[in-house]
């Protein structure tokens, strides 16, 4: 099987987010170009972590069972279920919605996109947390980190 490979066209590794990206710009979500994605993927999981935090890998945005596809779009609207895709959204903080990097003034931290690709629908209520949906997708396998 063939390492899954993502990328954000906006982004370069290790560099800051783009300011769209950011709780003091749009707060945009960020678009995700899918390479080696595995014919028995059905859905796909992101989830974006400060990793810097003090509290350990603070879940900014949590979003499960996008359909399997090579592009995932920027600017997934806020909403526990985004109709138009079939997706969900969990809590973080952002509260069913993307929320983007906002470390205090002068600080800088490090996050974490982390892209799942799944064999199976996830069928958690989108009250959930990461560690449901951890729980629930062990089953089924794990894609590339994004840091």
């Amino acid at each position: 099987m063939e390492q899954l490979i993502f990328s954000l066209p906006d982004f370069a590794n290790g560099d800051t987010f783009p300011i769209d990206h950011t709780g003091r710009g749009k707060d945009l979500s960020p678009e995700i170009v899918i390479e080696n994605l595995s014919d028995n993927a059905k859905t796909l999981a992101v989830t974006l972590e400060d990793i810097s935090h003090p509290i350990k890998n603070f879940t900014h945005w949590i979003i499960w069972n996008i359909p399997a596809t090579s592009k995932i779009e920027q600017a997934i609207p806020k909403g526990k279920y985004i109709s138009n895709i079939g997706a969900t959204q969990g809590i973080a903080y952002g509260m069913h919605r993307y929320a983007g990097p906002k470390p205090p003034h002068g600080k800088t931290h490090k996050y974490r996109i982390t892209v799942y690709a799944l064999d199976c629908s996830i069928d958690l209520s989108a009250i959930k947390r990461k560690k449901a949906l951890s729980q629930k997708s062990r089953k089924s396998y794990f894609a590339k980190r994004f840091s």
